[in-house]
């Protein structure tokens, strides 16, 4: 009875789980269904909307992997079967009905990827939908249009299962590759430059797997995909030396930066110039720490997914465990010092920009605002008056509807800003007397940031104007506009890609730097049965990391020894604010207890044995150095121990931990 009690809750959530995955799933075909209709195939679809039908792809993509991979679902849920059939507690005909579901869609590998595609299959000409959200995706990823490392996995990903979506019942990748509305080689690339991603936690998937499970797979069209390699894709050794050339470029340009907040408490002068300096600035930085954290984290799942064995490896036992394999024994001392240096730089550039996260905010928000009001005042005046005076009624009412969306009427009389109302009555009487001049928008001395719905409303209409389909009625608006209004509209959609992270730059920065994959590694204990409660600190990465610098001839690597106890602290908080789990975090906690106490053994045992080796040199006799050196031994001074950054630490803390 005590199992059905305890179970009974969870077994619940499973129930809700596969409710929901239906219901999602339905709802989902059911907007395919709508853009997929004859009526709207030709439609224009904005870009937003195609990335958010990507992440409900990716969605439904992690969750059918989890669970796959989840055994110890399946087994929980066959105890408490058990357990309610022996004591007889479901009775009725409806809950027996709703046991036999529940077992039969955890039982079934890929049940949640198959009925989507079962689903989709009947909706007519719903690879055409497809194709176009393969195509965003493999755009974004290229052009490196993202700032999260989940983000540049999510494409992938996305990508990988929208083909296994598309090729159901017929070869329509290769019908779509023919067509030229895919390009095969070119997602070839994608997936042979991204042959690893972190799927959940310390779980990972080969996205190109999804590729493979169509029946319609032809090896020969994937030349660079279909061997897998045995090398991980990403060389951290080379690449911490163009990360440290990329961090000394950078941190350049911040120290300059910094100097000026110090010394005047805020930035010079407020110019736009500045303004936009500092936003440039802003917006590298996050760039760049996605890049650098996307290799550590590409390279820690790659290596999970591929443990080492006692023949690659002759330090590895025979008897050691897989994680012991996958962690401990896996990584050669020269990657284990090009991670150290990566994460130190990845922290270090975090806690910099972090300290002048107000100043720059500041700016973002004058030049965001400086940038979309020059936009909406000045671009727009002449396409409306030509849409105005030509009669294109719609293509006047979409630019004035983004020009109200925008602007900032503060200070202004209503005359400063001509409606096409008022447009169209000064036609024919002075026509020439409208022109970019006839918008004045006083200047904030607080500009207000545009809200999320008005960037994007501005952007998905902007998009609808350019766009090679039809708009509005089956119509195409591109063929309305000049060359120099399509040029205009173009780059400021692509400069107000990344406006809604800039907004939001703390946690932007935060999600950047974000390392928690390396501690977790809840899915490893699942897979010893039991045997294992909690893996030694030897397994743990930040510790393995921790103990390389301390037990490392190589004093510089000590400066970034506190770096590497931070994993911990994003361990700890992606435990309790995305997974929710109070005893993640109790375990997180308990293990910085105890690595903290030996940080703190091994590096004092670290500096006595420095400075009394140095102190040993200076009490030396010069005379018996001498005569070393003449007969051929010379006695070295022990090299510089660079301490005095850790030394001079007067507090840290570490998850719950203050010392």
């Amino acid at each position: 009875m005590k199992v059905v009690e305890v179970l009974r809750p969870e077994v619940d959530k499973l129930q809700q789980f596969m409710l929901f995955t239906n219901d999602a799933i339905s709802r989902f075909c059911e907007e395919v269904r709508r853009l997929c209709h004859i009526e709207k195939r030709k439609d224009f679809v904005s870009e937003a909307y195609l990335l958010t039908l990507g992440r409900f792809l990716n969605m439904f993509a992690v969750l059918d992997e989890l669970k796959n991979m989840k055994a110890s679902i399946k087994n929980d849920f066959s105890t408490f079967r058990r357990s309610a059939q022996f004591l007889q507690v479901m009775s009725d005909t409806q809950t027996i009905h709703d046991m036999q579901n529940l077992s039969m869609f955890l039982a079934t590998q890929n049940k949640i990827k198959d009925d989507l595609r079962s689903r989709m299959t009947k909706i007519e000409a719903y690879e055409e939908l497809l194709a176009d959200v393969i195509n965003i995706c493999a755009h974004m990823f290229e052009n490196h249009l993202y700032l999260t490392p989940s983000e540049r996995h999510m494409f992938v990903k996305v990508i990988a299962f929208s083909l296994f979506l598309m090729d159901g019942d017929a070869a329509n990748v290769a019908k779509m590759d023919q067509k030229k509305r895919l390009n095969i080689a070119r997602l070839d690339k994608i997936f042979k430059s991204l042959e690893v991603v972190p799927l959940y936690g310390d779980m990972q998937i080969q996205p190109f797997s999804f590729v493979k499970r169509s029946q319609f797979y032809e090896a020969s069209k994937w030349p660079l995909s279909d061997k897998e390699g045995d090398k991980c894709h990403v060389n951290i050794v080379e690449k911490a030396k163009i990360t440290r050339a990329d961090h000394e470029s950078y941190v350049t340009q911040l120290a300059k930066l910094n100097n000026n907040v110090a010394i005047s408490d805020r930035v010079s002068l407020n110019s736009d110039a500045e303004d936009r300096e500092l936003t440039s600035l802003a917006l590298s930085g996050m760039q760049l720490l996605c890049q650098w954290t996307a290799d550590v984290v590409e390279t820690i799942s790659w290596k999970l997914l591929h443990p080492t064995n006692s023949r690659d490896n002759k330090d590895c036992p025979e008897s050691a465990e897989e994680y012991e394999r996958a962690t401990r024994y896996n990584y050669s001392p020269a990657e284990k010092t090009a991670l150290i240096q990566i994460i130190s730089m990845i922290k270090g550039l975090q806690s910099l920009l972090g300290r002048i996260e107000s100043s720059l905010s500041n700016a973002i928000r004058r030049h965001i605002y400086a940038e979309l009001q020059a936009f909406v005042q000045h671009a727009f005046n002449e396409p409306i008056q030509k849409a105005v005076k030509g009669k294109k009624d719609l293509l006047a009412s979409i630019l004035q509807s983004v020009r109200d969306t925008c602007i900032d009427t503060y200070s202004t009389t209503s005359e400063s800003r001509p409606s096409v109302e008022k447009l169209k009555k000064r036609q024919g009487k002075d026509s020439t007397t409208s022109s970019s001049s006839d918008l004045r928008i006083a200047r904030r001395a607080s500009p207000p940031a545009p809200s999320s719905t008005q960037l994007y409303m501005a952007r998905t209409q902007l998009e609808s104007l350019i766009s090679e389909r039809a708009s509005g009625g089956k119509k195409v608006l591109r063929k309305e506009l000049d060359a120099k209004t399509i040029e205009r509209i173009s780059i400021f959609l692509r400069k107000s890609t990344h406006w809604p992270a800039l907004f939001r730059l703390s946690d932007s920065l935060a999600d950047a730097a974000e390392l928690s994959q390396l501690w977790f590694r809840e899915f490893y204990l699942e897979m010893t049965m039991g045997q294992r409660i909690q893996f030694p600190i030897e397994m743990s990465i930040p510790w393995i990391l921790t103990d390389h610098i301390l037990t490392n001839p190589d004093s510089s690597l000590v400066e970034g020894a506190l770096y590497q106890l931070d994993l911990y602290n994003d361990a700890a908080n992606y435990s309790l604010f995305n997974f929710k789990k109070r005893f993640l975090f109790d375990e997180v906690e308990a293990e910085v207890n105890l690595c903290f106490d030996q940080f703190i053994y091994k590096l004092s045992d670290m500096v006595f044995t420095h400075f009394k080796q140095l102190a040993s040199c200076m009490m030396l006799d010069k005379r018996f150095k001498l005569d070393c050196q003449r007969a051929g031994v010379t006695i070295r001074t022990p090299p510089a121990g660079r301490f005095d950054g850790v030394l001079r630490q007067r507090h840290v803390q570490v998850s719950a931990l203050k010392g």
